[in-house]
């Protein structure tokens, strides 16, 4: 299982920055980094995923890759 940190700009809907990590607790250690350096700001949501591949991380949380158009056409189909 690989570990994906995802910075994300909600009002933007854009992942402002993401990168993998085989360690959790380096995963986990750049989150905290990362929640400090936007502390102030509400519109920027950190966290650390877990997935096989980047591929699969797409599939499985495609709110933080897909707009939401996007979204609800997969929805529909």
């Amino acid at each position: 299982m690989n570990h994906y940190l995802v910075v994300f700009a909600r009002s933007k809907g854009e992942v402002l920055r993401h990168q993998e990590y085989k360690n959790q607790g380096d995963a986990l250690e750049a989150r905290f980094t990362e929640e400090r350096n936007h502390r102030d700001d509400p519109d920027i949501e950190v966290v650390v995923l877990g997935a096989t591949s980047w591929d699969a991380l797409m599939r499985t949380h495609a709110r933080y890759f897909k707009r939401l158009d996007q979204l609800a056409d997969t929805a529909r189909s």
